[in-house]
């Protein structure tokens, strides 16, 4: 079991402790990426990382994502070959980008080495050429071309004594051939193959769980699934979103929300989860005089105890979190630093009370969670009818197991952002076996979408 960095970030008491937890309980595998937190995932690794022994940790990181300070830096450096794909979100695997991401990944992880360095998600150029015409050979080979370039530059880095393996993590490695934007294992060895029959291509990373199991069971590279072709070649494979899945463009989270005959939270105790947030923007209102964000006594908690009981799923939750969440607090705290900013009043209260944001946000999203119990009950029946046998643990745990058992599996990567998670996920270590590729094929033929849908108003 590794640890995903994903949504974890420096600044956070309650990631700090799991990360710390999760090393005490001999976990030693972490996956993090710059574009984590915007680099605070990196930083909080590093944080941490010199109180263990370094010989028994592997740290894997990403590099590709332009967004936040990169952004900002690619703006200013207008890198080659960048993938404009949306607003505030571009790509780039060309050399010259990938060289200030490796120094500052090592800069905020503090190490001299690191163990395993990932493309994130390259496939961005296929995709986004897929917005404008046809997907064909001719961007197909493009695309290889550029990761050909950027194993050419990952070479040198090892040759350098800054990274040891380097590898690919692509969300498209598990889809049909017939897919225009898949990407290939096969292709990307080949790749390797061309520059050194020495070469440090050793890692992939891609998502699989029990609704999206294409690396287990899609013969899409030369007739392998990519688990058999990376077993033949001695590749690592790291397992992400184990616990959440899409399914029918929606978000299904495979886990349990309350124990067996827990009624589900109502108003209460979201206040109760609010009261926190309430607190310090009385504060800011009562002793420094500074407007909150809707006006005099309506501040953000008043905002999320209206918003948070619309949002009906965990999908939503992901859907919604950023624009109807994220995005109004940080538009009411720029306009706010630009008017305070610099008084001991504003950049002190807003630094305590941004780091106290995330376990509010987490709480609020087990919140929403809970009105799913009656999904993940039905999952965990699927489960059992595809032949998982009966065994009392929570979902999350089986859900993982099957992923455990799959034959060329070398870690499954989970977001433990609470020490609860990281006990569930480290437990799993700990059960029977099971005929996981059996399990996983008949609980793909027997699949429904259970997600219900709503929207936010």
């Amino acid at each position: 079991m590794g640890f995903g960095c994903y949504r974890v970030m420096e600044g956070s008491a309650q990631h700090e402790a799991a990360l710390r937890d999760y090393l005490e309980r001999g976990g030693n595998l972490i996956d993090t990426s710059a574009n984590y937190g915007d680099g605070r995932a990196e930083t909080l690794v590093g944080k941490v990382l010199p109180d263990f022994p370094r010989d028994r940790v592997i740290v894997v990181t990403k590099g590709g994502y332009i967004q936040g300070q990169n952004l900002a830096l690619a703006r200013q450096r207008k890198f080659p070959e960048v993938v404009h794909y949306g607003e505030g979100i571009w790509h780039s695997i060309h050399p010259e980008f990938l060289e200030t991401q490796v120094e500052m990944s090592r800069e905020r992880m503090r190490l001299d080495v690191m163990d395993v360095y990932l493309l994130h998600n390259p496939e961005y150029y296929l995709e986004d050429q897929a917005h404008h015409k046809a997907v064909g050979e001719a961007e197909h080979e493009e695309f290889y071309r550029r990761v050909r370039e950027a194993f050419r530059f990952l070479e040198a880095k090892v040759a350098e004594g800054r990274i040891r393996w380097y590898g690919i993590s692509s969300n498209n490695f598990p889809a049909p051939v017939s897919s225009p934007t898949r990407t290939s294992v096969d292709r990307c060895w080949e790749a390797a193959e061309s520059i050194s029959p020495n070469h440090h291509f050793r890692v992939v990373q891609l998502p699989m769980n029990l609704y999206e199991s294409g690396g287990a069971l899609e013969p899409n590279n030369g007739g392998k699934t990519v688990l058999e072709f990376c077993k033949e070649k001695g590749l690592g494979v790291l397992l992400n979103r184990p616990l959440n899945a899409f399914f029918s463009n929606r978000m299904i989270r495979l886990a349990d929300f309350l124990r067996p005959g827990q009624p589900p939270p109502g108003i209460e105790e979201l206040r109760a989860i609010l009261e926190p947030v309430r607190r310090m923007e009385q504060e800011l209102e009562e002793q420094h005089g500074i407007p909150l964000l809707y006006g005099t006594g309506k501040g953000i908690a008043n905002y999320l105890e209206t918003i948070v009981p619309q949002i009906k799923s965990p999908a939503q939750w992901e859907q919604a979190f950023y624009e109807y969440i994220i995005l109004p607090i940080e538009r009411w705290a720029v306009e706010r630093q630009q008017l305070f900013g610099g008084t001991e009043e504003w950049d002190g209260w807003w630094n305590r009370f941004s780091q106290s944001l995330p376990a509010v946000f987490e709480e609020a999203e087990r919140f929403v969670g809970c009105s799913q119990q009656a999904v993940s009950n039905e999952i965990r029946a699927q489960l059992q009818r595809a032949g998982y046998p009966p065994n009392g643990e929570t979902l999350s745990r089986m859900a993982q197991n099957v992923l455990l058992g799959l034959d060329g599996v070398s870690c499954v990567l989970n977001g433990m952002r609470r020490p609860a998670y990281v006990a569930d996920s480290m437990g799993t270590i700990t059960l029977e076996p099971v005929d996981s590729l059996s399990v996983l094929s008949r609980f793909r033929h027997q699949m429904t979408a259970v997600e219900p849908v709503g929207s936010i108003q």
